[in-house]
Formats: C-alpha cells, structure tokens, sequence
C-alpha cells in the first residue's frame, strides 16, 4: 500500500508558522525597545504597533496563497505594503527595525509567476539591503555580512517550500489521474469481456434453440437433447457471468476449442475439432481462448461459412491460432467492431499480436502469444 499523500494545507499552514514566528518575536523585541525611547508619547507607539501588526498580517496572507498556488491582485497589494514597510521603518526609525527586509526578500521569491521578474526582484532586494543598512548608520562589515550574506538565505528556503507544495499538488493530480484510469481500464475489461462472453453463449443457444424447433416434429428425442444441451449451456453461462463479475473468470484455450465443433457443427457449419501442442504454457490459454471464442460467434453472427479450420501450432517461439472460414466478404474489405478491437486489445496487453483479413471469400484470423 502507498503512502498516503500529507495535505498541502498542512505543509503550508506549518511553514507559515515556522516563517512567521521568528519574525514575529523579533519585531515584538523591536516594538519593546522602541517604546522604552519614546516614553510621554504614545502616538508613535500606536504607529509603531499597527504597523508591525500590518507586516506580520501581509507576510502570513502573502505565504500562504504562495504555497497554496492562490495569489490574487490583493496579495500584490499585500506585496506592495510590505516592501513599504520592510524598507521604509527600518530608514526612519534606526537599526533596531534592520531585519524588516528579510521579509520582503522571503515573499519576492514566490509571488511572482515568471522566473525572470522573481530573479529580478529578488536579486535587487538583497543588493538594496546593504545600502539601507549603511544608511542607517551601521558599518560596512555588519552591512555586507548581514544584508549579502544573512538575509538572503530567506529567500531559498521560501521557494523550496513553495516548490514542495507545488511537487504535493503535483503528486495528488497523478494519483487521481492514475485512479480514473484505472476505473476506466476496469470498466473496459468488463465490457470486453461480457461482450466476448454472454456474445458467444446467447448465439450458441440460439442456434441450439432454432435446431431443436426443427427437430420437435421429425425426431422429438433429438429435439430434448437440444433442449436439454440449452439448458447446460443457460446454467455454465450464468456461472461464468458469476465469475466475470467477481474478475476471477479465466478462459483456457483447450476448453474454448473443445467447443468450437459442436457450435459450429450445430450451426451446420463444418469445423473438425484442432489439436493441440503437448505442454503448451498457463500464460498463452486466456489470451488465445478469447480469440478462438469471439472468432467462432463471428463466424456464427456475421457469415455465411460451410466450413471453418482451426489451426494451433508453435513458431519461432510463440504459439499461433489460426481460424480460416469461407463466409468472408467477395470485396475483400471490413470493418472492425468490438469484437475484434476488444481482441486486439486482449493480445496487446499479453504480448501478442492479432491480424485479421479477407479476400477470395475467405476470412482469416490470425493470433500469436510469445512462449
């Protein structure tokens, strides 16, 4: 059983966290000691207060619909007060604000959709920092190990969570595409093999049926065992639809050609039953045995045959069964239906190959399955 696939909410919900917090507490340290140096006035306090709160409010927005692919116009507008913010506090209310502009680096990252513009932003961000650090008054050694050094390893960090969650998405969308397909694949095996099975059983009852009303007047004792082979075929047919449901059902070569004679013999249709090679293995009887059981109700349902020859034999390692019957048509061409389609399918998936043609008034199909 695979791993389960962890939400995308949570992954974002947690990197916004872990983003946040330290940003959070080091504002909070900046708001303390700001306040401490404006003592009687409280105007700049407040200020000081909303805007932090303003920050922290955009950069958790902005994360968030990044990691969750979500970005709308106003998280642009969030983008924008942030970078107003991160760069403007820092220059007018000295160096305890100097880690604003990590914030801005972090979400320049991924907000934007071209890589171009994302490279672009980012790289002039972190050149700016320096310079608004020695703007502030600080040395030019605290300047470029803090603004080239420190603060761009936000922005890394930011896009790889942005691309796991993108690789999470990614990973959810293949799943539930390979899911469908396999429903579908599901629902066309169920098809295929409902038609091959139930197409072939009703036109042998059929055929048993039309037999038996003309013999009920001229030979009754051949007419019951009609009847009563109907009643045989009914009863199999119904545990094989059983089987079919279950997707346990598995068709053997042997047994398809074991019956081959008798339908087509019921039908008036000459067919001497084949034999087949000694020790023929496992893999090759479910493929085949389709062929040979949609071959014989198309020789019943779409022809009009005297005779059909049935040939099994080994070459070049594979097993061949070929059925030549001479109700083809005069013009040399046909059509395929699901018979076949679903037969060409049948011997794909097993590694084989099926061909089907027609010309002189003869049909002819041909089946091979590698040993």
């Amino acid at each position: 059983m695979s791993a389960p696939v962890v939400s995308t909410r949570v992954i974002a919900g947690v990197a916004v966290a872990l983003f946040a917090a330290p940003m959070v507490f080091s504002l909070a340290s900046a708001v303390v000691a700001f306040s401490t140096g404006t003592a009687g006035r409280w105007w700049p306090l407040t200020l000081a207060i909303l805007l932090v709160t303003l920050l922290t409010v955009s950069y958790a927005r902005v994360l968030w619909a990044a990691f969750l692919g979500r970005l709308t116009w106003r998280h642009r507008l969030d983008v924008a007060a942030i970078a107003v913010i991160a760069y403007g506090v820092p220059l007018f209310a000295g160096a305890g604000w100097v880690g604003l502009p990590m914030a801005f680096i972090s979400v320049a990252s991924v907000v934007f959709v071209r890589p171009a513009v994302t490279w672009t932003v980012t790289l002039a961000a972190i050149a700016v920092t320096p310079v608004l650090i020695l703007l502030i008054g600080m040395p030019l050694p605290v300047a470029l190990l803090y603004g080239l050094l420190a603060m761009p390893t936000i922005a890394p960090m930011t896009y790889g969570v942005a691309w796991l969650c993108r690789l999470i998405d990614d990973l959810r969308e293949a799943r539930a595409e390979l899911a469908r397909r396999a429903v579908d694949e599901e629902r066309l095996r169920f098809s295929r093999d409902l038609h091959d099975t139930l197409g072939h059983t009703l036109h042998a009852i059929a055929l048993r049926a039309e037999l038996g009303e003309r013999l009920v007047t001229t030979s009754p004792e051949r007419a019951g065992a009609e009847l009563a082979e109907i009643q045989r075929i009914a009863r199999t047919s119904v545990h094989d639809v059983r089987e079919l449901v279950r997707g346990y059902r598995a068709t053997s070569l042997a047994t398809e050609l074991d019956g081959v004679a008798a339908v087509l013999g019921a039908a008036g249709i000459r067919c001497d039953k084949p034999e087949l090679p000694a020790e023929l293995p496992g893999h090759v009887h479910a493929p085949l045995g389709w062929v040979a059981r949609e071959a014989v109700t198309n020789v019943l349902r779409h022809s009009t045959a005297t005779w059909c020859e049935v040939t099994v034999h080994t070459e070049e390692g594979s097993v061949h069964l070929e059925i030549v019957n001479d109700g083809g048509p005069s013009t040399g061409r046909f059509s395929r239906g699901n018979g076949l389609t679903g037969l060409a399918e049948r011997m794909k998936a097993a590694g084989g190959a099926l061909e089907a043609e027609c010309g002189g008034g003869r049909f002819r199909i041909t089946a091979s399955v590698p040993l």
